[in-house]
């Protein structure tokens, strides 16, 4: 489909940074968001595997910040968003050490919160365009251009950018977009940490410690958990397994199947003798997560029209610090 659209403001990627900034700006401007997946959410993503379902992004998220915990409290008395747990075993201990923070899950899975948000603001007159890759933001007269894969293109006179950094420099160098030196070195410095993750129905017994899940941050399977005792799958178990950075940053280009094999041994001791696995999958996360942050909530680059830069990797990491990436910008632009 050919054609040209003009908005206020394009936000290029529908993850929970993008959803929060629509949500600040979609009162007073015409605003069209973009995404490559062929739903909302990023990395909130939640997958059905027969019966069942599992997170296999983030897991859950915590609060430090009162602004975010003003939001979390209000989706909470809707319901959406519980207390999972305290605190994680790391396997060596037979109960959950509490450390005072709530891991806070979402009812129905991580993508229900995405979701949510993304048909808040369409309510209110953004368009949500899934399925979509912007393949170059540049300078157009008094604003932006952005061309689609599908054949369209849109103006815009701001954009918002939330997706990982490298391929936010890739759509600006692609539109001949001009960078200043100190710009793109705080662009440049940044840096991701790959995640591979396993999904597996599982048929028999699972032991997993109390709420139904270990954490180990160094070790080369960081994470184990029963969707099922998170009660997100109550009609099947599924396990989610992640890897560590630096295990999934050496093999992350490996074939499923032996990746599968790595981490159903990992899993197993974890099973009772006489359960098997139904089913399995295989996820990628490229830019996971941040290891080396901007050191603000977003970028604003210095051009003819406002351009703004943000997400996950912009003055915190995790769920937190995209959603307060996405208010700041969208405060920004309104």
């Amino acid at each position: 489909m050919n054609g040209q659209t003009n908005v206020d403001v394009a936000i290029v990627g529908a993850g929970i940074s993008g959803l929060m900034a629509a949500g600040v700006l979609v009162g007073g401007h015409r605003v069209t968001l973009f995404d490559k997946g062929r739903s909302v959410g990023g990395r909130l993503a939640t997958r059905r595997l027969g019966a069942g379902r599992a997170d296999h992004g983030a897991q859950f998220f915590t609060v430090r910040d009162p602004e975010f915990g003003a939001w979390v409290e209000r989706w909470q008395e809707t319901g959406m968003v519980y207390t999972w747990a305290h605190g994680w075993s790391d396997g060596s201990l037979a109960a959950t050490p509490p450390d005072g923070h709530p891991r806070y899950a979402v009812r129905g899975g991580m993508n229900r919160l995405p979701k949510e948000l993304a048909a808040q603001v369409a309510a209110q007159g953004a368009e949500i365009l899934t399925g979509v890759r912007v393949t170059a933001v540049a300078p157009q007269g008094a604003g932006w251009l952005l061309t689609g894969d599908d054949g369209r293109s849109f103006t815009a006179g701001a954009v918002i950018m939330t997706a990982p950094v490298p391929q936010t420099l890739a759509l600006l160098d692609a539109g001949a977009t001009p960078l200043t030196a100190d710009d793109r070195a705080g662009l440049e410095r940044i840096r991701y940490a790959p995640a591979l993750c396993g999904l597996y129905v599982v048929e028999g017994e699972v032991h997993l410690p109390a709420p139904g899940a270990v954490q180990r941050p160094d070790a080369d399977f960081a994470w184990f958990a029963d969707n099922r005792r998170k009660g997100i799958s109550p009609d099947a178990t599924v396990i989610t397994v992640h890897a560590g950075g630096d295990w999934s940053a050496a093999h992350y280009d490996a074939p499923d199947a032996e990746l599968s094999a790595a981490f159903e041994r990992a899993l197993r001791p974890w099973l009772a003798a006489d359960a098997w696995i139904a089913e399995a999958q295989i996820k990628r996360w490229r830019y996971a997560a941040p290891t080396v942050l901007h050191p603000d909530r977003f970028l604003r680059i210095e051009a003819h029209a406002p351009l703004l830069i943000g997400g996950d990797a912009f003055g915190a990491p995790r769920v937190e610090g995209a959603a307060l990436s996405g208010l700041a910008m969208g405060h920004a632009l309104g």
